[in-house]
């Protein structure tokens, strides 16, 4: 399973604890932003990581919940340490009077190097799974996957199936589930061994 979405990690601990041994051991895009934060950047830029206060913007709340978990902090320095939804981040700029339609344009910082097209659907459902198919693929095939677009895991039906056939390794089975309701839904098939997959995405909220 997936662990990028940190209301589905929450969810899976509370209601199908059996089946915590399955999720990756990956954290999410915002912690592990938030550990380079204060280790590869600081290090890189001769910074002292003790300056460093690691602010995460975020359309999601379970992200506040998730910067505060023990288990996300080095000697006890948080690798986020505080998260703003998109929501608080508006009101913000609003109340300090920023007019963006008027600022200067700029380049944006790149720290950490340019994005890729796999890192701009990463957020959508079935995204985070078309990204790690497209690299284990070219991995395991040695040739990039003939077509990035995978069709069967797109789009906003509430659990998506879809086999693929990589070479030198067979049949990859996968699902993707958003909303915890078609999680539960995709969970209780997978406990009764209805039916087995590879790989399996959940994120909490429809539509990723």
């Amino acid at each position: 399973f997936t662990s990028c979405c940190p209301g589905w990690v929450k969810f899976c601990e509370h209601t199908f604890p059996d089946l915590l041994e399955n999720l990756s051991s990956a954290k999410s895009p915002q912690q592990m932003f938030g550990a380079l934060a204060k280790t590869y950047y600081p290090e890189t830029e001769g910074i002292d990581p003790a300056t460093i206060y690691s602010v995460s913007v975020m359309p999601c709340t379970a992200k506040k919940f998730e910067c505060q978990r023990p288990e996300m902090a080095q000697a006890g320095v948080p690798d986020v340490d505080a998260v703003l939804t998109t929501r608080e981040l508006a009101a913000m700029i609003r109340q300090a009077g920023i007019d963006f339609v008027n600022l200067p344009d700029e380049e944006a910082d790149a720290p950490m190097g340019l994005g890729t097209g796999a890192a701009d659907i990463f957020g959508a459902t079935g995204g985070v799974m078309e990204a790690a198919i497209r690299t284990v693929y070219e991995v395991v095939a040695g040739t990039p996957l003939p077509n990035l677009e995978l069709a069967p895991i797109r789009g906003l039906e509430g659990v998506k199936e879809a086999t693929l056939d990589v070479p030198n390794f067979g049949e990859v089975w996968v699902a993707v589930a958003h909303g915890l309701a078609n999680a539960a839904k995709l969970m209780r098939i997978v406990q009764s061994g209805e039916k087995q997959y590879h790989f399996i995405e959940v994120m909490a909220c429809p539509g990723g």
